[in-house]
């Protein structure tokens, strides 16, 4: 006979380092509480729920152990408690390095970053400091590093590699024996490497991770992370590798480089959530800096979340990406694009709020400092969209550019081709509402009867098909840019629509009329100034009459933290 079968019968765990009753040694029970995260990640399987209560976890947590879909495993914190999980470590018996000055030393053993002896990623002058891993907070507020022992002054910190001390600065030229003082000494706190695995409601913060290396990894398929808080990395808040991955009411906020990275993450969604402030330390734009960056993703979706003062792009495709989608999200005051879309194929953007963007100086970023900017990468939808008070409005960036695919390594010829930017309302934009700034040598953006010479004809179908290397005889018709049902405005003083990038041939357009009859691009768009109900307050409704006027060149469905619709 054979014995019935009986379900695996899901287990229940706590960690709470304050209980009296605290040992990773005891069971995980209510009553004799594991210690520390590490210990529960250990032992949990599917099912199983481990709650967290109140306290400062400093551990790397790696989960090995794989849920199902119908039974995950749950890392939550307990309701209403306070859970930080830190790569720093508290330190403490503090000796004074200098009598005259108030300069503090510690042992410090760690060497984050050992394949050059600059200790930096990368490895360039630009980033001798900001490629450091280490950091110091004094009472939560992170000192300045910096790299010669003659350059400490208030405020700052410095680590002697070679006698390993770490010598602090307080910026109140204070005894750090009588404050908190806490240094990151581990590079990730959170790896989740088994699949199934929900986290929910912690804070994560100060890891000393190097450049495009999170320190919380989801690398296992399907990850949810759920109202949680990453914040004040040294470098990139989170890295999302594994497929189906679903980030949900989470803060990625004042981290060094990022707020998060993403590879080969398919089906990514990212929704309900905030990026703000990040890269502030100052990592190169160019590189990979921001609110995020996305590589090699497909079908990935960003939505009804808010990507506002980042240090460069809020949303950052680059690389192969396919089939990407982003809507009713508000993306604000980014200093360089609010949607940068590069070398990748077919975005959506659809019902999004773009204002403020693209106001910094960022040497090399011509192109990249609209609310869209849309970088060799073809097959894009742009619709319904409210781009408002930006650099630039909506651009097109071209040089010659190649990629790698999804389906295939070697790199390849990419360009902007056979786009649609259709009912969006792009008003009031400073420089331009629509720029194309095409940096390629051949005249491809401009029509075949209007260019200083015309090469051998050559089909889009013709270029793909013969891409050993970049198309030839391309003109702006073959190239299929259409613009449909827009609605434009500038106030005076602002630029309409410019094409060509300003160091060579280029032309500025004052109105509409001009700019459809010169490209033949645009078609049944209007110039229509509409009247906001308070854009200060983030308030773009409009009266019943304007609405009409719009028709469908207005955001359909809610945008987090602006108000839509008609005025009250």
């Amino acid at each position: 006979m054979l014995a019935p079968s009986s379900p695996l019968v899901a287990a229940a765990y706590e960690v709470a380092q304050h209980h009296p009753q605290a040992s990773d040694d005891g069971p995980g029970s209510a009553e004799t509480p594991w210690r520390t995260i590490s210990r529960a990640a250990r032992t949990a399987l599917a099912g199983d729920v481990v709650i967290i209560h109140s306290g400062v976890y400093r551990e790397r947590v790696v989960v090995k152990a794989s849920g199902t879909a119908g039974a995950p495993i749950r890392f939550e914190a307990a309701a209403g408690e306070h859970v930080v999980l830190t790569g720093a470590d508290r330190l403490t018996n503090w000796r004074q390095a200098d009598p005259q000055q108030p300069v503090y030393a510690a042992a410090w053993p760690h060497r984050f970053i050992g394949w050059n002896p600059q200790m930096t990623h990368p490895a360039d002058e630009y980033h001798r400091v900001i490629g450091r891993c280490e950091q110091v907070v004094v009472d939560g507020y992170l000192l300045r590093q910096v790299i010669d022992r003659s350059h400490l002054a208030p405020g700052s910190f410095f680590v002697d590699v070679t006698n390993k001390i770490l010598l602090v600065w307080d910026g109140g030229n204070r005894d750090l024996n009588k404050v908190h003082v806490e240094a990151s000494a581990r590079q990730e706190v959170l790896r989740v490497e088994g699949a199934y695995v929900h986290v929910r409601g912690l804070r994560f913060r100060h890891a000393a991770n190097m450049a495009q290396h999170g320190a919380v990894v989801l690398a296992g398929h399907h990850g949810t992370l759920e109202d949680c808080v990453i914040e004040s990395m040294n470098a990139c808040g989170a890295s999302f590798l594994g497929e189906d991955a679903s980030i949900r009411r989470c803060v990625f906020r004042d981290n060094g480089q990022l707020g998060f990275g993403a590879s080969r993450a398919h089906r990514l969604l990212i929704t309900e959530s905030v990026v703000e402030n990040n890269n502030i330390k100052g990592f190169d734009r160019g590189w990979e800096a921001g609110g995020n960056k996305l590589v090699l993703c497909r079908d990935a979706v960003l939505e009804r979340s808010r990507f506002l003062r980042n240090r460069g792009s809020g949303i950052w495709f680059d690389i192969g990406n396919t089939n990407a989608t982003v809507r009713h999200c508000l993306i604000a005051d980014n200093e360089d694009a609010g949607l940068f879309y590069e070398i990748s194929f077919r975005l959506h953007a659809h019902d999004n709020v773009l204002v403020g963007n693209g106001f910094a100086q960022t040497a090399g970023a011509w192109g990249a400092q609209a609310g869209i900017s849309i970088s060799s990468s073809p097959g894009c939808v742009i619709e319904r969209n409210l781009i408002f008070g930006n650099r630039e409005g909506f651009n097109f960036r071209e040089q010659l550019r190649t990629t790698p695919t999804l389906e295939d390594p070697v790199e390849r010829p990419v360009w902007n081709h056979d786009e649609v930017i259709r009912h969006n309302l792009i008003v009031r934009n400073r420089d331009a509402q629509v720029w194309g700034w095409f940096d390629v040598k051949d005249d491809r953006h401009w029509p075949a009867d209007g260019r200083a010479s015309v090469p051998p004809a050559a089909t889009i179908a013709e270029a793909i098909h013969g891409a050993a290397g970049q198309p030839k005889g391309l003109t702006l018709e073959q190239l299929r840019l259409h613009f449909e049902a827009n609605v434009y405005f500038a106030a005076p003083g602002q630029g309409w629509f410019k094409w060509g990038p300003s160091w060579s041939r280029h032309k500025s357009y004052a109105d509409l009329g001009t700019f459809q009859a010169d490209l033949r691009i645009d078609t049944k768009s209007r110039a229509l100034e509409p009247a906001f109900a308070d854009v200060g307050g983030a308030d773009y409704r409009v009266d019943a009459e304007t609405l009409a006027l719009l028709a469908d060149c207005y955001p359909r469905g809610p945008v987090p933290g602006v108000l839509l619709g008609l005025k009250p």
